[in-house]
Formats: C-alpha cells, structure tokens, sequence
C-alpha cells in the first residue's frame, strides 16, 4: 500500500510547484528508487489535464558512461535532451538513489567533461526558467541509502522528509504560502540595498548586491524549500569563509572546505577531504571561482544535516554560497558549467549586516515580524 503522503506530494508538486495547466509538457524525470512518487506524479499531471512524459536516468549507468565512454561519447549530448529543454512547459525532477557513493571512485576530470558538454542545456534551463517560460521543480523520494547517509532509520527518515514538505499537515499549501508571505517581507526590506557583511567564527566577507534582486523560494522550485537568494556582484567578494558541513557532489564528500576571495574570484581553496576534486572544480571554466548566489536557510523545520543539499541549504539559521552559475533573474551573470552549494552555520555567533544595518543575528532576522 502505497504511503498516502507520496500522494500528496505528488500533487503539491504538480498543482502548486509547476501548477500544470491543460496542455502543457511535463517532463517527469527520476529512477527506479523514486518510483512511487513518480507514477502518482504522472497520475497527477494527466488528472491536470497536462501532457507528461518520462526521463530515466540511473547512477549505474553513469557509472558506465564514465568508465567505458570514449571522449567523444562522453560528451555526446542527444538533441532530444536540447529540444525538450527549450520547448516543454515544466519539468519534475525526483530524485532517490539506493548507493549515494555510487560514482565516488570516477575521475573527476571524465566528471567534469560531461559537466562542461552540459553546460548549454542548463543555460537554456536557467535562461527560460528566468522568462518564466519553464516552471520546474526538483524534489527526493526518501531511501534507505539516503535515511543511512543521515543517520536515521527509513521510517524516520520518511517523517523527516514529509515534514519537510509539510504534506504531513492538513493543508500543505497554506504552509507553503505562509512560508512565502513571510520570506517576501525580508525580500522586500532588501530591495535596493547595496552591500553585505558577513560575519562570525566561520566567516568574514564582503560582498556587493547593488542593482541585484533577491528571490522568495518558497517550494515553487525545490520541494522542500525555504531561502531567500541573490546573485551577488560578480567581482565584489572579498574575505574567506570555512563551511561548516561537507559538500556532497557527484557521489564525492568533500569536507572541510575554506576559500578565499579577493575581487570576487576564489584565490585560494583547501579541503580537508576530496581536495584536488575541488580543485579540479574550481578550474572547469572562467566562472567556477566566481559566486553564483549567496542565500539564507529559513526553513526551521529542517533543523539537522543530512547529506542532502535540497533539505540542507534549507537549513534555518545557516547561509550558503554557489560557486559558478547564477541564476538570471537574481541579475547575475556568471555563466559556469557548475553551481556548488556550500553552507556555513550561523547560529551559535553569525552576523549579516546590510548597509551598515544589522539584518541578521544567530540566525534570526533582525526585522519587526520576520524573527524566524
């Protein structure tokens, strides 16, 4: 008997993430540990009066790919990929995996070729999803692997996620909504601001918003979600942090990661773990060492690391920084084949200011109605 909250984040997603209409082309995209949430996903666009159609991808295929591709297979993009890509009305990406270290003994330089053969199809992504021409959401059906990555069993792990997801509540979109009048406060008070101040154990950097516009996340793209987000000015970061949780990318664990900036471009980088893959990273083009976005966690429901970057970015109380792509509609224009989500806890002696005005302390916002 299938779980009746995998209904209702199906339908969360196809009716208030991409809120498909009659007509439109969705495109489904997940594997076979997703299953569940994609064939009520498919059921929901068709009651939607959309048109879906299905994307497999599995990390045991990659794992071929990279192992026994020849570079121009490697790099071979098929142009159906790109003809979905500029003409589908929305995409549902769910994720699920039962090895999470599936790709972790690939080398890094075949993973950033593909990266880099990639790389005009998220452009395309990114450009129509700025117009508002492509509605899109990712989203994780919970495994076992993934409960063990974060140290829970799979039940837990399922309250975990659907909590998230507020499909545990009565009315999921009316907390995805208050979520969204809440965020919008903040998103309008930084309206027009000019320059931030990153403080606290783990960090001290400057960086420039000016003419930049933040975003309310409010589970129309990630579901779980809950930040606020920008692209800052692309040659203003200056200062150095050191993330307080490991990057989890392309199977690889990369921990203890510090960078330095000087003129918005990371001048020098180390990791504790994984070290010569972000290196590699850094050098996959001429916007890897730049940021792409900087935001704030806001979701306090989800309150621990899991290993996940759609739930931890989320996390209330911590920020996070990309290296590489920004997103269009935040006013950036840094173009990479990368976007690396990295988080920095704030909440035992962070401290944003913006304007000189301090906006956000210990991981509250200094703001009257907006403290989260």
């Amino acid at each position: 008997m299938t779980d009746p909250r995998v209904s209702r984040l199906a339908k969360l997603l196809v009716n208030y993430c991409v809120s498909v209409k009659p007509g439109d082309k969705v495109l489904i995209m997940g594997n076979q540990s997703g299953w569940p949430l994609i064939k009520e996903s498919y059921r929901e666009v068709i009651r939607a009066g959309g048109n879906p159609m299905t994307s497999w991808f599995e990390d045991e295929l990659d794992e071929i790919l990279f192992k026994e591709a020849n570079d121009d297979q490697l790099t071979f993009v098929p142009e159906p990929y790109k003809l979905i890509m500029e003409t589908f009305d929305c995409r549902i990406a769910i994720s699920g995996s039962n090895n999470t270290r599936a790709l972790s003994n690939i080398d890094p330089t075949r993973q950033r070729m593909r990266q880099i053969a990639m790389r005009e199809l998220m452009e395309i992504s990114m450009k129509r999803s700025a117009e508002g021409s492509l509605r899109w959401v990712g989203t994780q059906f919970p495994t076992n692997a993934q409960a063990q990555e974060a140290d829970m069993s799979l039940s837990e792990y399922e309250d975990f996620v659907y909590g998230a997801c507020f499909v545990d509540k009565g009315d999921p979109v009316a907390e995805w909504r208050r979520m969204s009048t809440m965020q919008q406060e903040l998103v309008d008070w930084l309206a027009g601001k000019s320059h931030i101040k990153v403080q606290g154990a783990h960090v001290d950097l400057e960086l420039s918003i000016s003419g930049r516009t933040f975003i309310n996340s409010d589970g129309k793209r990630n579901m779980p979600s809950g930040e606020i987000f920008t692209g800052p000015i692309e040659d203003s970061a200056n200062g150095w942090v050191r993330f307080s949780y490991p990057a989890i990318v392309a199977g690889r664990e990369i921990s203890g990661i510090e960078l330095r900036f000087e003129n918005g471009r990371v001048v020098k980088a180390s990791a504790k773990k994984n070290a010569e893959f972000l290196l590699k990273a850094l050098d996959s083009d001429e916007g890897s060492r730049y940021l792409g976005e900087f935001a704030v966690g806001t979701n306090n429901g989800i309150d621990r690391f899991t290993k996940s970057i759609l739930f931890d970015e989320k996390i209330g109380g911590t920020i996070h920084m990309a290296l590489g792509a920004g997103y269009p509609e935040t006013g950036s224009k840094n173009k990479s084949s990368i976007h690396w989500d990295m988080i920095c806890d704030m909440r035992t002696d962070g401290k944003i200011w913006v304007d000189d005005e301090l906006f956000y302390d210990k991981g509250n916002f200094i703001l009257p109605g907006a403290s989260l």
